[in-house]
């Protein structure tokens, strides 16, 4: 390249240079450029954005009427499906669940509208063995309702919302005073009144048809009135049967102590067919029957409490069925009743009933006229019932209106059962004293004849008792008539709901078991514990047993004996686990008895007595007017009679 066109590009270099320096845009003008790009850009943004947002607006507009549609199209689809499985009634096959209550001073009532049903009942003034609130069943763990065929459909009443006749969710009523022992006494109702409480639960089936459930409370009273009403289903309830069917199932909470002579021991059905007695399912075992006659009643029964369905006129036919479940902590058992109810078929019916929630009290029971109920309390075999019925409870009431402390209502009962035996009582310790004043006579007949010829010393034996004058019976027959007495106590103590969870002493319940050590091991017959009042009439037993034999001859049943002071034994493990009251009893029984064979002593004179013996066997045998004629009837025959 030569110097020209070098010169040239310079020039050319200088000239851009200069043209850019002065031609430069001042800093005000480079701001305002830089202004001008970022609202362009920021309106650039703002559009965009307000694009997409328009843009999701239209989609989800678009899926909610999609969403819509679907809903619509699944609703439809649900209330055909649910025409299609309930027919009439399915309205009131969705819902919601809600309570009501209903309570006296007694028992709180608790109903669902799912179902229409008793929920739960309450007896307000018991507790469990642990002190909770007392409640009979649960809904939970329990089945109410009705199923019946209507439409060629299977129809279980507890499936469905009943519409209830009252918006109110508790009801509390109100009466006057009730004194201690008039509690769910409805003759000291009907002078006294109270408030009553009713509420309906009625199933829709469309057109003013409708099944219904009516309950009804008094003030002061264990029964629960229940009314099935059925109107204008008489052309939907399928009408190839006599009876609509009603199931009652519960499973049956544990209220006492767990202990194999509890509730274990008594918890059963019991029922009564219409015109025959009071029976029931086995106790202390699961069972079943099926009860083809009428039935009055059907009674879900536990030791101390009862809750039992009773019919205004009878129930055609039933079904029942226990479970038991000794083991469970918290359950005793299932109890099932498929109950048949009469239905004719109708435009309008009615079927009235009633429920006894409450417990299982003699007098309580005993006042519903001709239902026999009380028969579920198990008084003892027909010949020591009677005993209980008419001695021990008229007794034992009178003093518990006087006394608060059940220990001294059970001495004072005790006392007065041991004066009334004391005749026999008497009796049957001179009848032994005389046996043991004719000693030195028997042991010489014993010495005479030995153990080879035994009827011959029998026969010495007897010839002897009659030359003095002496039955040898006359100890023990007036024992007899003491046995009811004693039997019936067994009975009593534990099914006696008056002395549950009364405390005395050492023992805080004196309708079960008293314990003063738990056992980390458990004894076959024995159980785990022991029971301090089982000891102490163990202890009494075999002292008062030693007394007796004092004045008995065993001699010549030397295997007697040994029966006598086994006998205390084996009570001490049978009554370990049985009601302290019922230890506590005998233990007194036994205090008294001693005490009783002490004054005998000194009221009876033993010397006086053999000698007065000596006396008869001198004396010629005089014959009875039976022997003599059966004497005179062998002379016309001619035998001579044995000399």
């Amino acid at each position: 390249m030569d110097r020209n066109t070098i010169l040239g590009v310079v020039l050319i270099f200088s000239i851009l240079i200069g043209f850019s320096y002065f031609n430069r845009p001042s800093e005000e003008q480079v701001a305002a450029a830089k202004k001008t790009r970022d609202s362009i850009e920021l309106v650039r943004i703002e559009q965009e954005k307000a694009e997409l947002v328009a843009k999701q607006l239209e989609e989800a507009k678009s899926k909610a009427i999609i969403s819509q549609v679907s809903s619509d199209s699944l609703s439809s689809q649900e209330d055909q499906a649910r025409k299609e499985k309930f027919g009439v009634f399915s309205d009131a096959s969705a819902g919601k669940e809600k309570f009501y209550t209903i309570e006296n001073n007694l028992i709180k009532v608790t109903f669902s509208n799912k179902g229409g049903r008793i929920y739960s009942v309450e007896l307000k003034n018991f507790k469990t063995f642990e002190a909770k609130p007392l409640i009979l069943f649960e809904g939970t763990s329990s089945k109410f309702g009705m199923n019946f065929f209507a439409q060629n459909r299977s129809i279980e009443t507890e499936s469905f919302y009943f519409t209830p006749s009252d918006s109110a969710e508790s009801s509390v009523l109100s009466g006057p005073e009730v004194k201690i022992g008039k509690e769910g006494n409805e003759k000291f109702n009907s002078s006294n009144k109270g408030d009553s409480k009713s509420i309906s639960m009625r199933l829709p089936a469309g057109d003013g048809k409708y099944l219904e459930y009516k309950y009804s409370l008094d003030y002061n009273s264990y029964l629960v009135g229940f009314e099935v009403n059925v109107v204008g289903l008489n052309n939907i309830v399928t009408t190839n049967s006599n009876y609509l069917n009603f199931n009652w199932n519960i499973a049956i909470p544990r209220q006492e102590k767990q202990s194999q002579y509890g509730d274990d021991n008594y918890a059963t059905i019991y029922y009564k067919y219409l015109d025959d007695d009071v029976d029931n399912i086995s106790t202390g075992k699961s069972g079943e029957e099926s009860l083809r006659t009428k039935t009055k009643w059907v009674s879900f029964k536990q030791l101390f409490f009862a809750s039992t369905l009773i019919a205004d006129d009878a129930f055609p036919t039933a079904d029942i069925k226990t479970e038991l479940t000794k083991e469970d902590p918290r359950y005793v058992g299932t109890f099932n009743a498929d109950i048949a109810l009469p239905y004719e078929g109708k435009d309008s019916e009615s079927i009235k009933m009633k429920f006894f929630f409450g417990p299982s009290h003699y007098n309580t029971l005993k006042q519903y006229d001709n239902l026999s109920m009380e028969s579920q309390i198990n008084l003892g075999y027909a010949i020591v019932s009677p005993v209980n019925k008419w001695i021990v409870i008229p007794v034992f009431n009178f003093l518990r209106k006087y006394i608060d402390n059940f220990g001294i209502i059970i001495l004072l009962l005790t006392i007065f059962i041991k004066l009334l035996i004391f005749p026999f009582t008497f009796k049957s310790y001179h009848s032994q004293a005389k046996m043991k004043a004719l000693k030195p006579e028997i042991d010489e007949i014993n010495e005479k004849f030995g153990k080879d010829k035994p009827m011959e010393k029998q026969q010495a034996v007897m010839a002897l008792y009659k030359k003095a004058g002496v039955n040898p019976m006359g100890g023990c027959l007036p024992m007899l008539f003491q046995f009811p007495v004693l039997i019936a106590m067994f009975f009593f103590f534990p099914t006696s709901i008056e002395l549950r969870q009364e405390s005395f002493l050492w023992a805080t319940d004196l309708s079960t078991y008293d314990s003063i050590l738990n056992l980390p091991f458990k004894i076959p017959f024995y159980g785990d514990h022991v029971s301090l009042f089982c000891l102490l009439m163990t202890v009494t037993t075999i002292i008062s047993t030693y007394m007796n034999s004092q004045t008995q001859n065993t001699d010549a049943m030397p295997g007697m004996k040994t029966m006598m002071y086994l006998m205390p034994v084996m009570f001490l493990f049978i009554l370990n686990g049985y009601a302290s009251g019922l230890s506590y009893y005998y233990f007194l029984a036994n205090v008294i008895t001693i005490g009783q064979m002490y004054v005998f002593r000194f009221m009876i004179d033993e010397e006086k007595i053999r000698a007065q013996i000596l006396i008869n066997k001198k004396k010629p045998v005089v014959k009875s007017k039976f022997q003599q004629k059966l004497e005179d009837m062998a002379k016309q025959k001619g035998v001579q009679p044995r000399k």
